[in-house]
């Protein structure tokens, strides 16, 4: 299975914010659209970073009351772990597992065009799994 097929059933939507919006814009984009990371861009639009739940609250640790009136680049990951449309499941969950990250850009020709979460990873391994039992009763039954 690779991470097209994950994007096929998950869409290809990805959220942004901007390094200047604060903390409390991106808390309420990710509960707007119950998600857990966001695309973060430079005033030119450039992908700089992410900022996910976990950053959220590395930064009230780190900020105390300040941070909802913080912007985003002070909170966010600047190093964007990606993977590619073409990669496996496996490949992209492996990444996650060394970078210690739960969202992950996929990229297609230089351009991003969606995240996955590991939870989307997970997921769509065990449909898989689930799927192929089913194909294999499914033989024992007729033969």
């Amino acid at each position: 299975m690779r991470i097209a097929d994950v994007l096929h059933h998950r869409g290809r939507v990805v959220h942004k914010i901007r390094t200047t919006e604060t903390v409390a814009t991106a808390v309420r984009k990710l509960s707007e659209h119950n998600i857990g990371a966001l695309l973060v861009t430079d005033s030119w639009g450039r992908h700089v970073g992410i900022v996910s739940e976990r950053d959220l609250i590395h930064g009230l640790e780190r900020f105390g009351e300040a941070t909802p009136e913080l912007p985003v680049g002070e909170v966010m990951r600047q190093d964007l772990v990606t993977c590619q449309l073409r990669d496996r499941v496996h490949k992209a969950l492996e990444l996650m597992t060394t970078h210690r990250i739960r969202h992950l850009p996929v990229e297609e020709n230089r351009t991003i065009v969606g995240i996955v979460s590991i939870g989307d990873l997970v997921g769509a391994l065990i449909g898989d799994k689930e799927l192929e039992v089913e194909v294999l009763r499914d033989m024992a039954r007729t033969h």
